[in-house]
């Protein structure tokens, strides 16, 4: 399909600003140019019934995270969300709006987490902080109004990719009982060899060369690439973890590792929905677009649903 014509005005709105390549930039301001970019979105945040910024204990200190809580009486299922951005960009500010959507929406805890960032903090450290607070949730969940029987991850991009690689730990390790991952355009393997990833590699947002940039700041070494804590498609056996939702954009250049990723879980037995958004970018879901708000109407139903299970 042609691209969507709000994803078109947008990415022509960027040109006309004059937005530079996060790859041409230093982590620092990268992550302030993102933060200006993030303001296009003009969505506003909705209320909730409760928002508690808190520090909980890591493997290497504190970790932020921020809890939204809905209405109603507890206990309520529990959204554990890792948010996007490379791995060295994004913030628990940055995704807000989308944290305070999810959790009116699905009528769960949303607990987004900020985890440490590269090039500061390179592989492992984000997936240990993600895995340490989902354990957190699950531990203590009694405590903070939720249900230590149905806790979900999810994220968006990297936060997707973190969250599929909490699913795959949470596994291996026998610790947390997931009931289900919200990947949203995941990376799923850090080559970025994909036919998408080609075909995508500029114009849309998200540039294969922003792709590479994020890797060489994330992972110290080549080898890296292949561990399935970092590619979590390189893992040799899916079987046991939870249900997922993966959403995918045609013209992203993530989307071929996303519904490769959505294929071998399906293999392995996982039940497993993945969505194609065609004519949309990478990040649709934060951006102002019909589609958005369709995509969005898909992940609360799926999060109702595999919190009603």
């Amino acid at each position: 399909m042609p691209l969507d014509p709000q994803a078109e005005a947008l990415l022509d709105q960027m040109v006309s600003l004059g937005a530079p390549q996060l790859h041409t930039l230093s982590p620092e301001d990268a992550r302030k140019a993102f933060d200006m970019l993030v303001q296009l979105s003009g969505l506003k945040p909705e209320a909730v019934a409760k928002v508690e910024d808190r520090l909980i204990p890591g493997p290497a200190g504190q970790i932020p995270v921020r809890f939204y809580t809905p209405q109603g009486r507890a206990p309520f299922p529990v959204l554990v969300f890792f948010h996007g951005g490379g791995f060295v960009i994004g913030s628990i500010e940055l995704y807000e709006e989308f944290c305070r959507a999810l959790t009116n929406g699905a009528g769960c805890i949303v607990i987004s987490v900020g985890y440490r960032l590269a090039p500061e903090h390179k592989f492992p450290a984000a997936v240990e902080d993600c895995y340490a607070a989902t354990k957190w949730v699950a531990v203590n969940a009694k405590a903070i109004g939720g249900d230590s029987m149905r806790i979900a991850v999810g994220g968006d991009s990297a936060g997707g990719n973190l969250a599929a690689v909490v699913a795959l730990m949470a596994r291996d390790k026998g610790t947390v009982p997931l009931v289900f991952q919200l990947l949203m355009y995941p990376a799923t393997n850090l080559a970025h060899d994909t036919l998408s990833a080609q075909e995508n590699a500029n114009d849309y947002f998200l540039t294969r060369d922003d792709m590479f940039w994020f890797r060489s700041l994330y992972l110290s070494n080549d080898a890296d690439r292949n561990n399935p804590y970092a590619s979590p498609l390189q893992a040799q056996d899916l079987h046991g973890l939870p249900p997922a939702l993966v959403i995918t954009a045609e013209y992203d250049p993530l989307r071929d590792e996303g519904e490769a990723y959505a294929a071998r879980l399906r293999e392995a037995g996982v039940t497993t929905v993945c969505t194609r958004y065609n004519g949309m970018i990478h990040g649709f879901l934060s951006l102002p677009f019909d589609q958005g708000k369709k995509g969005r109407q898909e992940v609360i139903a799926a999060l109702r649903s595999a919190f009603a299970k």
